[in-house]
């Protein structure tokens, strides 16, 4: 080799070895931020708001119990459009980013909600309800979120107070929900299927598809409900199949007993005693076709006011919340 080629040769390298050197030093010029790790604590919901205020009044028992609740990521409801709903989830959002972390948000407003009963309400009609999600969905964009889409919808559209006039409107609704928050980058969003107790596969396959499920990111089992862990594996499996090998998540947050024994009246699925927090949330199940283990019903706000001192739906449920925590 002649020797000038040689001593360019080994000055090119030598160079070529320095600015690997000094881009190792420096680091990237542009760096990606690190995505999101784990599921969002939202500091302003009713369990860490009450755990601070039994902090403030040296209450250290209760706060022990409910403590157990407060450190553990849940939804985050939109059940109406208050002024400031909009407001409300772009902080949500932008907060959970900050902290590197993923909220997962209810969706409950459809119309005819809950057949008129604990929890009824829901829009006027679906235009505001199609405006609603909309505003939602701009709120939610640049950022990653997981929605829970309107528990209890498509079960009481199979199995309801709908005629059918109002069902075929809500399963256009839903599916026009879904398409909205696909639409968004980041967003994850599961319609809810009910649970292992109230409809057959055959009964809520097809509604679910009617509902949009081919578009979603899969379903939701279990919200607000009590059955077992192991119960929704074995119904998620079988809706799963005909669905293409849909995946789903599992509201876990107050099912570590299992379902109370139907009884009088509701009180089998409303704020039934002797119920226990069920897994913590997790967004690492271990099972393929199981996205998530969630605590979509807030562990302590009440199912309604069907039992002596119960307050309305949604509302903080102090004693409830205790023997949640302490079963």
């Amino acid at each position: 080799m002649p020797r000038k080629f040689a001593i360019l040769l080994f000055v090119l390298v030598a160079v070529a070895v320095a600015g690997v050197a000094a881009a190792t030093t420096r680091g990237p010029a542009r760096t990606t931020p690190a995505p999101p790790v784990g599921l969002y604590v939202d500091p302003y919901g009713a369990a860490p708001v009450h755990l601070r205020a039994l902090e403030r009044a040296g209450r250290t028992a209760e706060a022990a119990l409910v403590r157990r609740i407060a450190v553990q990521p849940a939804a985050t409801w939109f059940a109406d459009d208050a002024t400031g709903y909009v407001d409300r989830a772009r902080r949500l959002v932008t907060s959970a980013a900050a902290a590197r972390r993923i909220p997962v948000l209810t969706f409950y407003f459809i119309p005819h909600r809950d057949c008129g009963r604990y929890s009824a309400g829901g829009a006027a009609d679906g235009l505001a309800y199609r405006r609603w999600v909309g505003n939602l969905a701009g709120a939610l964009r640049g950022h990653r979120a997981i929605v829970i889409l309107e528990p209890d919808a498509v079960a009481h559209a199979v199995r309801g107070c709908l005629n059918r006039v109002r069902a075929a409107e809500r399963f256009a609704l839903l599916a026009s929900a879904v398409e909205t928050l696909r639409s968004v980058p980041g967003v994850t969003v599961y319609l809810d299927a009910g649970n292992p107790t109230w409809l057959t596969p055959a009964e809520v396959v097809p509604a679910l598809r009617r509902a949009g499920i081919t578009r979603s990111h899969g379903f939701a089992l279990n919200v607000a409900n009590f059955e077992t862990t192991a119960a929704n594996l074995a119904y998620g499996i079988q809706l799963s199949r005909p669905l293409g090998g849909a995946r789903f998540v599992v509201d876990t947050s107050r099912n570590g007993t299992g379902p109370a024994r139907p009884g009088a009246g509701s009180r089998h699925w409303c704020n039934p005693p002797g119920r226990k927090l069920g897994t913590a949330p997790t967004l690492h199940t271990g099972h393929p076709l199981v996205a998530g283990y969630l605590w979509v019903k807030r562990p302590g706000e009440s199912d309604g006011a069907c039992s002596p001192g119960a307050p309305p739906a949604g509302r903080w449920f102090h004693r409830y919340a205790l023997d949640l925590a302490r079963q």
